[in-house]
């Protein structure tokens, strides 16, 4: 299998996981199908748009067993080992500005990169962002406490003036 081209709808690690338990309940659906006697009715799982979409845009046959197996492995693969940017913003982003967020991520940084989304009220404006390895202060405060000695002077020069 080419390298898995996952789509914006699959954001951070628990999209992935809920689609690798999406694959697991279909390959119980077919083998209880095979177990099952002839004529006995059976519920097919209702699958997501998320599945669906992913499945559509690597070409792969869901009714296909070695195909949702390689799925399966690279679902796993990319949940161990993508890398993953954990993002604190002040309130829930909008469904869109997620969307951006992921498309410009995976365009420039990682094409499988998944992004956790937290809260953290006491960001206010901006964002606080944080990798393996490193980490972001993009809030408002962190803004206003590297400009703070401007702002003290800028201060001190209006009080003066008056």
């Amino acid at each position: 299998m080419a390298v898995l081209k996952i789509s914006n709808l699959v954001v951070g690690p628990s999209d992935v996981a809920r689609l690798e338990r999406e694959l697991i309940s279909l390959n119980d659906f077919f083998v209880e199908a095979q177990a099952r006697q002839p004529g006995t009715a059976m519920q097919t799982p209702k699958l997501s748009q998320t599945l669906n979409q992913l499945a559509k845009e690597n070409d792969i046959n869901l009714l296909d067993e070695d195909l949702r197996q390689k799925l399966a492995q690279e679902l796993k693969r990319i949940y161990e080992q993508a890398p993953v940017l954990h993002i604190s913003f002040a309130t829930e982003a909008s469904p869109k500005a997620m969307e951006k967020l992921v498309t410009w991520v995976r365009a420039n940084i990682h094409p499988q990169a998944l992004i956790q989304v937290g809260l953290q009220p006491s960001v206010a404006a901006g964002c606080f962002l944080r990798t393996a390895n490193k980490t972001f202060d993009m809030s408002l405060r962190a803004s206003l406490k590297k400009s703070q000695p401007l702002l003290l002077k800028m201060i001190a020069g209006a009080v003066d003036g008056r």
